[in-house]
Order: C-alpha cells, then sequence, then structure tokens
C-alpha cells in the first residue's frame, strides 16, 4: 500500500464521480432507506453502534468515521465507540445493544457451520426487540448493505458529508 502525497492528502478525492449524476432515483431510495430508519423504533445510538461495527468488518474508514463522528454527536461516550471493536467482552452495553450488534456481525461474517442468523440468535434478539423493531434493524442492516458498494468501490472522503464526498 502506497503512503498518500501531500496533494492527495490536501486533496482528497474519491474513487467515482457522484452517483446522482448518473441514477438519480438513487436519491429517493437512498430517502426512502433513511426514513424507514429515522422513523422505526430503534434508537439512534443503537443504529450507529451497528453501523460503526458494520465498517469494522467492512474495513471501510468511510463508514467507521461517519459513525464514530455521529455517536460523538449523539453524546456517546469515548469508552462505548471504542468497545464497538471488541463488544463481546465490552460491559458497557445493554443486553438489546449486544444482540443488535450481534446481528449485523452474523449477517456480515460467513460462518463455517453455514447459518449466519440460527434460530438461537433469533430467539434472543425477539427477547428484546418486538416484530416492528426486528424489521427495523433488519432495515439497519440493509441500509449498511444497500451503501457498501459504494463505501468500497468508489471510496468517498471520510468525514465529508454525502453531497460532498465525490470527485464531483
Amino acid at each position: 500500500m502506497s503512503t498518500p502525497t501531500t496533494a492527495e492528502q490536501e486533496n482528497p478525492r474519491s474513487r467515482m464521480p457522484n452517483p446522482l449524476r448518473f441514477l438519480p432515483e438513487l436519491a429517493g431510495v437512498a430517502q426512502s432507506l433513511h426514513q424507514a430508519i429515522q422513523n422505526g423504533p430503534i434508537p439512534p445510538i443503537t443504529v450507529s453502534l451497528m453501523q460503526l461495527r458494520a465498517g469494522q468488518i467492512l474495513g471501510s474508514t468511510y463508514f467507521t468515521i461517519r459513525e464514530t463522528a455521529t455517536l460523538r454527536g449523539l453524546g456517546e461516550s469515548e469508552e462505548r465507540i471504542t468497545a464497538v471493536a471488541t463488544w463481546q467482552d465490552a460491559t458497557c452495553f445493554t443486553d438489546a445493544e449486544r444482540v443488535a450488534l450481534e446481528l449485523i456481525e452474523a449477517v456480515l461474517t460467513p460462518t463455517p457451520s453455514g447459518e449466519r442468523v440460527p434460530d438461537e440468535l433469533y430467539a434472543r434478539a425477539s427477547a428484546h426487540y418486538d416484530h416492528q423493531a426486528l424489521w427495523s434493524l433488519v432495515m439497519v442492516i440493509g441500509h449498511t448493505g444497500f451503501f457498501t458498494p459504494a463505501a468500497l468501490i468508489a471510496k468517498p472522503i471520510p468525514g465529508r458529508a454525502p453531497g460532498q464526498n465525490y470527485t464531483d
């Protein structure tokens, strides 16, 4: 891996231009996904914890910087933000947050047994979340999945607002 030049550090650029130039319908789809999550019963902190964990699993600087900033803006402690990487043995998460983190990790991580979300994990999730909340968790994971290709292929500029992180 090469070290960025000074010019690249001062003027970072994504690999690709803004997708809305080519796919204007994407704005409506993205807005609908955002609204489904925002209007759902899952607390914004839980959503961001899940999305931060996804960014860590995917190796996406864009996701991890964005969600870390979001969590700080929500007043989240540095201890909890840092502990997302090792949530399994961190004592600072609620049981409901733990199962949400486990769900996103299960969906995004292959397992030797073949089933990523076994009945036992679903049962634990059901103990904390009703059907509406479970569907909202599915939408949080779907939102992450929807934007993952853009984050990994286009490499938007970390720390910039969505409309400002592409080459044009």
